[in-house]
């Protein structure tokens, strides 16, 4: 059975500390997504919920200040900075901005959990998230906090790396037609290849028992993307 894990938001402009983090705080039984800039994360944010954002302070265009600024304006969610500067007077400029907490680099990785674990402590609960944490896509129930997919029998079903993230990416508008490119950055994609995203459309079709010709679970919407379309309970797939 899949369990609940908090899902964690990395911005960092620095490759290595971004692959670092992003494997480390998997080891620790976190789901992690990670974003080179504040354009890419805003991007993230758009597609997918995250229960914490971990900012470096200093990157190029938009500041880790500018992107918490905007996450605290629209969007529940905790932050902590993570920065090189020790001085008080950027760790005020951090809190200002509504960061919950501030974390000098270097760090040690331990400290880094425990600060990550006090935030989520402290978080308040979503309950429209929880409400909202399983879809039923015709005969199939999608546990979105879970990030797992269950058949009629009640048993999960297998799914590959790619096919989740098409299916987190569109769970998170259902009825609402998602953009190409914008599926193409949930699956780590550059360049939004339109091919290449309608073959793992493809393939997640199979997977539903989704009729190629005339889809009614995952359907395609011309110039815009692609649909995912949700079954009220109590009705089955047309």
């Amino acid at each position: 059975m899949a369990l609940s894990k908090p899902h964690i938001l990395v911005v960092d402009d620095d490759d290595r500390i971004r692959s670092l983090l992003t494997r480390y705080l998997s080891q620790q039984g976190y789901w992690v997504s990670a974003a080179q800039d504040a354009a890419a994360a805003r991007t993230q944010m758009q597609m997918l919920r995250f229960d914490l954002a971990i900012l470096d302070v200093m990157m190029p265009g938009e500041t880790g200040l500018d992107l918490a600024k905007f996450i605290r304006k629209t969007r529940e969610m905790p932050i902590l900075m993570l920065t090189a500067m020790g001085e008080t007077s950027d760790r005020i400029a951090g809190l200002e901005a509504g960061v919950d907490d501030y974390l000098p680099k270097p760090f040690e990785p331990r400290e880094l959990l425990l600060r990550i674990a006090a935030i989520l402590r402290r978080a308040p609960s979503n309950d429209v998230a929880k409400n909202a944490a399983k879809l039923k896509i015709g005969p199939w129930v999608f546990d979105i906090e879970g990030r797992c997919l269950y058949g009629p029998d009640k048993k999960a079903v297998a799914l590959t790396g790619n096919e989740v993230s098409l299916l987190m990416a569109l769970a998170e508008k259902p009825g609402i037609p998602v953009r190409r490119e914008v599926l193409a950055t949930a699956l780590g994609l550059s360049g939004g290849n339109d091919r290449t995203i309608d073959v793992q459309v493809t393939r997640l079709r199979r997977k539903l028992g989704d009729d190629p010709k005339l889809p009614s679970m995952v359907q395609t919407i011309r110039g815009q993307g692609y649909l995912l379309r949700t079954t009220p309970d109590g009705e089955n797939a047309a």
